[in-house]
């Protein structure tokens, strides 16, 4: 494995990230509180998902179950 390649793809993402987000104009204490504040938002999603996604799917198996006549019982 090419480790200096896979060094050199991440960086090259940091850099997209850091131009596209325009943290490359920022102060370093504003881009450390940018990526903090993004941070938490991004976390905050995924155990959101985590969290209510396998709900809403099994709500919803029951839902189009009983629509379609399926008579097996779903248990918790």
């Amino acid at each position: 494995m090419d480790f200096k390649g896979v060094k050199d793809y991440f960086s090259w993402l940091y850099y997209q990230y850091q131009i596209i987000s325009c943290c490359a104009v920022l102060e370093p204490w504003e881009q450390s509180m940018f990526n903090t504040i993004l941070l938490t938002i991004f976390a905050m999603v995924v155990y959101t998902a985590y969290v209510f996604i396998p709900i809403h799917i099994r709500l919803a198996w029951e839902f189009f179950s009983k629509i379609c006549g399926y008579q097996g019982i779903v248990s918790n």
